[in-house]
Order: C-alpha cells, then sequence, then structure tokens
C-alpha cells in the first residue's frame, strides 16, 4: 500500500520560514512528478507547485512563485516544500500528491494525482 504522509506543519509569524516533509512509504518515488496543494478554511484546494525530478522541470503558481522550493531526499524517499517570507494568506492545510505518469502539461487539480497525503496545518499569524 502506497502512502503520503505529510509532517511539519506549525504556527509561524509573518516573515517566517517553514519546512513540510512528505514521506512516502510503499514504493520509491524517484522517477514520479510530485505536486503540493493547499486548503484554506472556506476555498478550494489550490495548487501550490510540483516538480517532476525525471526531466528536472518544476512550476509554481504564482502566489508562491519565489518564496516556495520543492526538494527532495532520495534516501530517505521524502520530498520537501520549503516556505519563506510566509504571509497570513498561506494559512491552510497542505498536501503532498505524487503522480506516476505524466506528458507536457502540468497537473494542478488534486484528483489528477495517482497517491495523495492527509495534510499538515500551517498557520502563519500576523
Amino acid at each position: 500500500q502506497v502512502q503520503l504522509v505529510e509532517s511539519g506543519g506549525g504556527l509561524v509569524q509573518a516573515g517566517g520560514s517553514l519546512r513540510l516533509s512528505c514521506a512516502a512509504s510503499g514504493r520509491t518515488f524517484s522517477n514520479y512528478g510530485m505536486g503540493w496543494f493547499r486548503q484554506a478554511p472556506g476555498k478550494e484546494r489550490e495548487f501550490v507547485g510540483a516538480k517532476r525530478w525525471s526531466v528536472g522541470i518544476t512550476y509554481y503558481a504564482d502566489s508562491v512563485k519565489g518564496r516556495f522550493t520543492i526538494s527532495r531526499d532520495n534516501a530517505k524517499n521524502t520530498v520537501y516544500l520549503q516556505m519563506n517570507s510566509l504571509k497570513p494568506e498561506d494559512t491552510a492545510v497542505y498536501f503532498c500528491a505524487a503522480e506516476t505518469r505524466y506528458g507536457s502539461r502540468w497537473k494542478t487539480t488534486w484528483n489528477e494525482y495517482d497517491y495523495r497525503g492527509q495534510g499538515t496545518q500551517v498557520t502563519v499569524s500576523s
């Protein structure tokens, strides 16, 4: 059974940083694409960013571009979302997801991903 487990969320002041982790178990995700999403209270789940390591390309939502970075540790089968210069509007539950196959189009909808985590809460205070 494939599982994705997010961690690293918490409370941080505006301007601060957090690093979220997405630990994968059940199989190695080194050739997959990994995406991050978030959902704020009362809002729809939105795409944050994704990375496809086999081709070395990354795509970020405009709202986080230049502040958030996706990386990974193959030895730990873990993907990270480094979040800097956090703003109160970044407050949300953050989710990771994995896509096993992809073409040229970026998947920016939650249900398009093959494996999905349960989320971790990030709260940014002003």
